[in-house]
Protein backbone atom coordinates (compact mmCIF):
# COMPACT_ATOMS: atom_id res chain seq x y z
CA UNK A 1 0.00 0.00 0.00
CA UNK A 2 2.78 2.42 0.27
CA UNK A 3 3.41 2.61 -3.30
CA UNK A 4 -0.30 3.35 -4.09
CA UNK A 5 -0.80 6.74 -5.62
CA UNK A 6 -3.98 8.56 -6.33
CA UNK A 7 -3.16 8.24 -10.50
CA UNK A 8 -2.93 4.09 -9.61
CA UNK A 9 -5.83 4.73 -7.92
CA UNK A 10 -7.68 6.02 -10.61
CA UNK A 11 -6.74 3.39 -13.48
CA UNK A 12 -7.68 0.80 -12.02
CA UNK A 13 -10.42 -1.34 -12.26
CA UNK A 14 -13.20 -2.50 -9.72
CA UNK A 15 -11.61 -5.82 -9.17
CA UNK A 16 -8.13 -4.26 -8.13
CA UNK A 17 -9.83 -1.69 -6.05
CA UNK A 18 -11.98 -4.71 -4.51
CA UNK A 19 -8.62 -6.11 -3.51
CA UNK A 20 -7.56 -2.45 -2.23
CA UNK A 21 -10.48 -1.90 0.01
CA UNK A 22 -9.78 -5.45 1.17
CA UNK A 23 -5.76 -4.60 1.89
CA UNK A 24 -6.35 -1.28 3.04
CA UNK A 25 -9.19 -2.04 5.72
CA UNK A 26 -8.88 -5.96 6.31
CA UNK A 27 -12.47 -6.62 5.77
CA UNK A 28 -14.86 -6.70 2.23
CA UNK A 29 -16.18 -3.15 1.18
CA UNK A 30 -20.26 -3.40 1.45
CA UNK A 31 -22.07 -4.63 -1.31
CA UNK A 32 -22.58 -2.44 -4.58
CA UNK A 33 -20.49 0.61 -3.86
CA UNK A 34 -19.73 2.50 -6.80
CA UNK A 35 -16.12 2.37 -8.40
CA UNK A 36 -16.18 6.45 -7.73
CA UNK A 37 -17.07 5.96 -4.39
CA UNK A 38 -14.56 2.99 -3.97
CA UNK A 39 -11.58 5.50 -5.09
CA UNK A 40 -12.45 8.10 -3.21
CA UNK A 41 -13.53 6.53 0.39
CA UNK A 42 -9.47 4.10 -0.18
CA UNK A 43 -7.65 7.75 -1.62
CA UNK A 44 -9.23 9.22 1.72
CA UNK A 45 -8.24 6.19 4.16
CA UNK A 46 -4.41 6.44 2.35
CA UNK A 47 -3.96 9.84 2.73
CA UNK A 48 -5.21 10.18 5.90
CA UNK A 49 -2.86 7.48 7.13
CA UNK A 50 -0.05 9.25 5.46
CA UNK A 51 -0.62 12.61 6.93
CA UNK A 52 -1.81 11.62 10.19
CA UNK A 53 -5.79 11.94 9.39
CA UNK A 54 -8.39 14.45 11.12
CA UNK A 55 -7.47 16.95 13.67
CA UNK A 56 -8.73 16.34 16.98
CA UNK A 57 -11.36 18.93 17.34
CA UNK A 58 -12.23 17.37 13.66
CA UNK A 59 -12.76 14.59 15.12
CA UNK A 60 -14.73 15.37 18.07
CA UNK A 61 -17.18 17.83 16.10
CA UNK A 62 -17.80 14.29 13.96
CA UNK A 63 -19.13 12.88 17.44
CA UNK A 64 -21.15 15.26 18.66
CA UNK A 65 -22.64 15.72 14.74
CA UNK A 66 -23.50 11.76 14.98
CA UNK A 67 -24.84 11.62 18.13
CA UNK A 68 -27.27 14.36 17.66
CA UNK A 69 -25.97 16.92 19.94
CA UNK A 70 -24.62 19.50 17.41
CA UNK A 71 -27.35 21.42 15.64
CA UNK A 72 -26.70 24.99 14.13
CA UNK A 73 -28.40 27.26 16.11
CA UNK A 74 -30.20 31.05 15.34
CA UNK A 75 -28.11 33.90 15.70
CA UNK A 76 -29.45 35.78 19.37
CA UNK A 77 -31.07 39.01 18.27
CA UNK A 78 -32.15 41.45 20.99
CA UNK A 79 -34.79 44.22 22.08
CA UNK A 80 -33.63 47.29 19.74
CA UNK A 81 -31.81 45.57 17.12
CA UNK A 82 -33.19 45.49 13.36
CA UNK A 83 -33.19 43.18 10.75
CA UNK A 84 -33.65 44.46 7.10
CA UNK A 85 -34.44 42.09 4.32
CA UNK A 86 -34.60 42.93 0.40
CA UNK A 87 -37.67 41.09 -1.14
CA UNK A 88 -38.50 41.50 -5.07
CA UNK A 89 -36.94 45.21 -4.51
CA UNK A 90 -38.54 46.16 -1.37
CA UNK A 91 -36.36 46.64 1.54
CA UNK A 92 -38.17 45.08 4.80
CA UNK A 93 -37.48 46.56 7.98
CA UNK A 94 -38.28 44.72 11.39
CA UNK A 95 -37.91 45.85 14.85
CA UNK A 96 -37.26 43.63 17.59
CA UNK A 97 -39.10 44.54 20.62
CA UNK A 98 -39.50 43.52 24.25
CA UNK A 99 -42.54 41.44 23.38
CA UNK A 100 -41.75 40.65 19.71
CA UNK A 101 -41.28 42.20 16.46
CA UNK A 102 -42.73 45.03 14.72
CA UNK A 103 -43.15 46.22 11.04
CA UNK A 104 -44.73 48.51 9.15
CA UNK A 105 -46.35 49.74 12.32
CA UNK A 106 -48.06 46.20 13.15
CA UNK A 107 -47.10 43.82 15.98
CA UNK A 108 -45.87 40.20 15.71
CA UNK A 109 -44.89 37.51 18.11
CA UNK A 110 -42.56 35.68 15.30
CA UNK A 111 -40.55 36.45 12.46
CA UNK A 112 -42.47 33.59 10.51
CA UNK A 113 -45.49 35.85 10.66
CA UNK A 114 -43.72 38.82 8.87
CA UNK A 115 -41.64 36.51 6.64
CA UNK A 116 -45.45 35.07 5.36
CA UNK A 117 -46.79 38.58 5.34
CA UNK A 118 -43.82 39.52 3.20
CA UNK A 119 -43.48 36.30 0.95
CA UNK A 120 -47.46 35.03 0.59
CA UNK A 121 -45.76 31.46 1.35
CA UNK A 122 -44.68 29.87 4.22
CA UNK A 123 -41.20 30.66 5.30
CA UNK A 124 -39.18 29.81 8.66
CA UNK A 125 -38.94 33.44 9.71
CA UNK A 126 -35.06 33.16 11.26
CA UNK A 127 -34.08 31.55 7.80
CA UNK A 128 -35.66 34.13 5.77
CA UNK A 129 -33.91 37.09 7.47
CA UNK A 130 -30.19 34.97 7.57
CA UNK A 131 -30.36 34.51 11.08
CA UNK A 132 -29.11 30.80 10.78
CA UNK A 133 -26.76 29.34 8.31
CA UNK A 134 -28.84 28.47 5.50
CA UNK A 135 -31.33 30.01 3.07
CA UNK A 136 -31.11 33.42 1.22
CA UNK A 137 -29.66 36.08 2.78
Amino acid sequence: MEDVTIDRIEAMDREALLALWRATFGAPPPKRLSRPFLRRFIAFELQARRHGGLSPAVQKKLVHIAAGKDRPKARRIHPGGRLIREWNGTSHVVDITETGYAWRGRAFRSLSAIAREITGAHWSGPRFFGLTGSGTR
